[in-house]
């Protein structure tokens, strides 16, 4: 506290009363806020017109997306390493009267995505909606799995992000505009058996996005490009090949489904959305739970995936 001679400085108690009463004011704002976003409807961006680039396009979530996009009249990119499924989404996407182009890459290739950012943005410009969907799921205990396996795991569902970001988030910067979107999982919410590798990459996914975010801010506090991290419950693309639930409400998600909820969080600007929408309340809810309580819970819906090598 400043004084001059034995006198208070009184201004600068005034100026921190005042800076308190601001921050518990924003505090609970945004409380509120943020649950009124969760349970209320909200008018939705338009994504018409907007270049849409989505990797992991070939089949699952990735094609549902690419063709739900396309039916809001967004042009979409559509990436993925196996060209024929890839071409095939495009083809379908146009024969609905959509706009789509189709680019084979690799997206473990930092150099292969950088090219391929390269040709994209000389080819149609700006992209303003990035949705890193493409993700690897070898179900197995960790003992069983091999290096390669793991480091593939975390090159495609983990660094294939930071590639990405590092060729496309400049034009983003520059304009203050623009979209990221990041499949992580439910896996990146709690740990899960024969999943560990899994989970490391998408927990990893999920503290990735949030400090990407808080970046951002700190270099502007004006920002405008938006964060969104999505985490779906086992969707049925056929990477859970061997899926148990003891109740039959907990059974796999439609891939339209969880696209469609996920294109729904990117036009809501949600920071965060879980599919379906509780999980993530669950999750924190958890956190102030001891982990036994959790275990009582985990043991009694009995949900998890078995090895993919029985």
């Amino acid at each position: 506290m400043a004084e001059t001679g034995n006198s208070v400085d009184y201004m600068a108690i005034i100026h921190m009363v005042i800076e308190l009463i601001m921050v518990h004011v924003k505090f609970y704002y945004y409380i509120v806020e943020s649950v009124i976003k969760t349970f209320l409807h909200k008018e939705q961006v338009n994504v018409s017109g907007e270049f849409v680039f989505i990797t992991g396009t070939g089949h699952g979530i990735g094609k549902e997306l690419a063709l739900q996009y396309s039916s809001l009249g967004a042009k979409v990119i559509c990436v993925d390493i196996n060209e024929k499924n890839n071409t095939q989404t495009v083809k379908e996407i146009k024969q609905n009267g959509g706009s789509a182009f189709a680019y084979t890459c690799n997206v473990t290739s930092r150099e292969d995505i950088f090219a391929l950012a390269d040709k994209v943005k000389k080819e149609h410009g700006f992209i303003s909606v990035i949705v890193n969907n493409a993700g690897i799921m070898p179900c197995h205990p960790l003992l069983e799995h091999t290096e390669q396996e793991i480091r593939l795991m975390y090159d495609v569902n983990v660094l294939a992000h930071f590639w990405i970001l590092q060729a496309f988030l400049p034009d983003m910067i520059e304009r203050n505009q623009g979209h990221i979107v990041a499949l992580s999982s439910c896996a990146g919410l709690f740990g899960l058996p024969n999943l560990v590798p899994y989970c490391g990459t998408k927990f990893a996914v999920r503290g990735f996005m949030q400090a990407m975010q808080e970046e951002l801010y700190k270099q502007n506090p004006q920002t405008q490009i938006k964060f969104t991290s999505i985490y779906p419950y086992m969707v049925d693309t056929g990477l859970c090949k061997n899926p148990k639930f003891r109740f039959p409400w907990m059974k796999l998600v439609d891939p339209k489904e969880a696209a469609a909820s996920i294109i729904e969080a990117q036009r809501s600007n949600l920071e965060e959305a879980s599919i379906p929408r509780y999980y993530n309340s669950l999750e924190k809810i958890g956190r102030f739970l001891p982990s036994k309580a959790m275990r009582v819970i985990n043991d009694y819906l009995d949900a998890y995936v078995e090895s993919d090598k029985i």
